[in-house]
């Protein structure tokens, strides 16, 4: 009997949804409008379809997996929870003080994020514990109860408990939370040592409030949706995908969605790394372009980078400290606001410009017939030719060349340009911001794009992928089937995986191996608790080290991998540990100081496990299907060759490893389309990639 997996993936314009047979490697997908209104409910339908059209049993699903940018768009458009926030006497201002630098110099009028909890629900309570864990004044229970009923009275729904140094010592922390939740159980309570256990307060208040002001809303949502598949006779428990390329269960994804923030786009260089390793040597920059946002993330290896801190809700989207802190381990990645349903409009000075505002799916490019009006990247390339109006997301959407011709001309007469020229500059455009934030996403990790193939998906990444590629100076673009769908693929290759820090303070130098040891043991024992619960087999996990260290007197600290344990108090461990900092040290900055000792300021244990199912295997035709893979042939406009050029239109469907194509060409398939511009080739790999060389 077959087993299926199903992923799903919310975006900002489309909802994908991908069910996998364990047996025979079939796929299915379907791309359906999210509904922002209710996520949940695309998702009903789509999956609905899918069981019917596939005709597939529910009872046989072993596996759900889901990824969502709901919560990122919770806290960048501020329709979380009202939240309020507890601390220790004399900090309620953490948040707006945040780090004294400003992220632009000389901007007189600098914008700061405001804080997701307003002054008046920020309360102090008595107590205090020092920086080595020991109590200096006990927590007065009666004021913690007070303060809870005055944040209560003020509409609160969800209360942040942030006590100084609890990362130490988080017994003030747990008894306060305990009480509040007895005293008022329909209240989300978040303490910051289950979310964010290390130093520095602005950061670890920051990371806590938005964890809370989530909270409630992951808490109905997740319900919602485990409901409404179970409605649907799928018993498969409901997995969630976190920041960090990993897998967690329902609970601990509501108990701290703020590890969920980039679930999405994490699923999306995951996918990369799979879908890449066969035809890159490892080596890809990850390119994931939808309907609201593109994404770009670099794998070196077969592996994404990670990161172990972000920032959210930028006020300057390329410019570090303008956004909310988040201290959780991420993969990483650059976001903007380029998708096919970015807005293009003409600025007060009279030039075009493309994003970062997006019509997403209500109401939609013009071309969708559902209300919108203002012209967009979709609309541009309708016209351009590279789309097909009968074929767009798999006949999905139902399209309007009217409607997308009358919004560029309005753009076109603003301009004093030809509807023509008014869409290859919104193309172009949309072009070069994705290739800027390429340079700088690799220029800052110090590496030569000439090295990375461009793998590209999303409903968009490859009709964009030959022009980002151009601008790069890059060789080679890699499609992989599917491509529209990629990310809730992603989903199904990822493993389980928990992450957890903690604040040690161990110098090198003094023989502190085992207590480093005695740590990280603790932190490996909470991290395979977490994932029992999800019903892995922990024999199967791996556990990888890491520490942030520090030359002493330094004011950063560099997230370095260790040798594995475990450590001892000998001489041998420590010039071990010394040689893996400085050895990671040398390869950032080219140089360690001499003779100054290094210092671990916090560890941290990332657990993974592969799940059931996890790996798939695309079943690609091995004789070429019936028909011709030619579908016939359209004008689309390539400036280098001169305008419109009668291009070939191929069925991705009928291709076979060993096909070539030559640009310029168009290759459609139900979720995406690919572009192949003039003197580029492309041939079918035996991965059922296409490896595109451009000239």
């Amino acid at each position: 009997m077959p087993s299926y997996s199903l992923g799903i993936d919310i975006g900002g314009t489309f909802t994908d949804i991908v069910v996998y047979d364990h047996d025979t490697g079939r796929q299915w997908s379907r791309k359906v409008l999210t509904t922002h209104d209710d996520p949940a409910r695309a998702v009903a339908s789509g999956v609905a379809a899918m069981l019917s059209g596939g005709r597939l049993e529910p009872s046989r699903f072993t596996r759900v997996v889901h990824a969502t940018t709901l919560f990122t768009n919770a806290l960048i458009e501020r329709t979380g929870a009202p939240t309020g926030l507890l601390t220790t006497a004399g900090f309620a201002d953490t948040l707006e003080i945040g780090r004294e630098r400003k992220y632009e110099l000389y901007d007189l009028n600098l914008a700061k994020p405001e804080p997701l909890v307003e002054r008046h629900r920020r309360l102090e309570v008595a107590e205090r514990t020092k920086a080595d864990g020991s109590v200096a004044r006990r927590l007065d229970r009666k004021e913690v109860a007070a303060r809870a009923t005055e944040l209560v009275k003020a509409g609160v729904t969800s209360i942040a408990v942030v006590f100084l140094h609890a990362y130490a010592n988080p017994r003030h922390e747990a008894d306060a939370a305990k009480l509040i939740a007895k005293r008022y159980p329909k209240i989300a309570v978040t303490a910051s040592h289950e979310v964010a256990p290390e130093i520095r307060e602005y950061e670890r208040t920051s990371t806590t409030v938005v964890n809370a002001y989530m909270k409630p809303l992951a808490h109905r949502y997740l319900d919602v949706m485990a409901r409404g598949l179970a409605t649907l006779g799928i018993p498969a428990p409901l997995l969630l995908m976190c920041s960090s390329g990993g897998l967690t269960h329902i609970a601990e994804a509501q108990r701290t969605p703020v590890q969920m923030l980039e679930s999405g786009p994490a699923a999306g260089a995951l996918a990369a790394a799979f879908f890449g390793r066969a035809d890159s040597g490892g080596n890809l920059l990850a390119f994931d372009m939808g309907g609201t946002t593109a994404k770009l993330s670099l794998v070196d290896g077969g592996e994404p980078l990670t990161a172990y801190s972000f920032e959210a809700a930028r006020q300057k989207r390329f410019i570090e400290g303008s956004g909310l802190p988040i201290r959780i381990s991420t993969i990483e990645l650059i976001e903007i606001g380029a998708g096919g349903g970015s807005i293009a409009e003409v600025s007060e000075i009279g030039l075009l410009k493309v994003g970062p505002r997006s019509a997403g799916s209500q109401p939609g490019p013009a071309s969708y017939s559902l209300g919108g009006t203002e012209a967009t990247v979709t609309d541009a390339d309708f016209l351009l030719g590279y789309l097909n109006p009968a074929y767009f997301a798999g006949g999905e959407v139902k399209v309007d060349m009217d409607a997308a011709r009358a919004a560029i001309g309005r753009l076109a007469q603003r301009v004093g340009l030809s509807q023509t020229q008014v869409a290859w500059g919104i193309h172009d455009i949309v072009n070069e911001n994705m290739a800027s934030a390429a340079r700088v996403h690799i220029a800052e990790r110090g590496r030569d794009p000439r090295g990375y193939a461009l793998l590209s998906t999303g409903g968009a990444g490859p009709v964009h992928a030959y022009g980002v590629a151009r601008k790069l100076g890059l060789e080679r673009v890699i499609c992989p089937p599917s491509a529209g769908v990629a990310s809730a693929l992603g989903l199904l290759v990822a493993p389980a995986r928990v992450d957890r820090v903690a604040t040690v303070g161990i110098r090198l130098d003094r023989g502190s191996g085992a207590a480093l040891e005695a740590a990280f043991r603790r932190l490996e024992d909470e991290a395979r608790a977490v994932m029992a619960d999800t019903g892995l087999k922990l024999e199967t996990a791996t556990v990888r080290r890491l520490a942030d260290g520090r030359f002493m007197g330094q004011g950063f600290d560099l997230v370095v991998a260790l040798p594995d344990g475990p450590y001892d108090g000998g001489e041998a461990t420590r010039r071990q540990l010394q040689a893996a900092f400085e050895g990671a040290y040398r390869e950032k900055f080219s140089l360690t100081p001499p003779e100054v000792p290094v210092e671990f300021i916090n560890i941290r244990v990332a657990v993974r496990a592969p799940v059931a199912g996890g790996e798939i295997a695309i079943e690609r035709p091995r004789e070429r299907a019936a028909g011709n893979p030619v579908k016939g042939r359209r004008p689309a406009y390539f400036p280098e060759a001169g305008g419109f050029v009668e291009t070939t239109v191929y069925d991705r469907y009928r291709l076979v490893a060993g096909d070539d194509l030559t640009g310029p060409a168009v290759v459609e398939e139900e979720g995406s389309t690919l572009v192949v511009g003039p003197g580029a080739t492309a041939r079918v790999a035996p991965s059922g990639n296409l490896m595109v060389t451009l000239p």
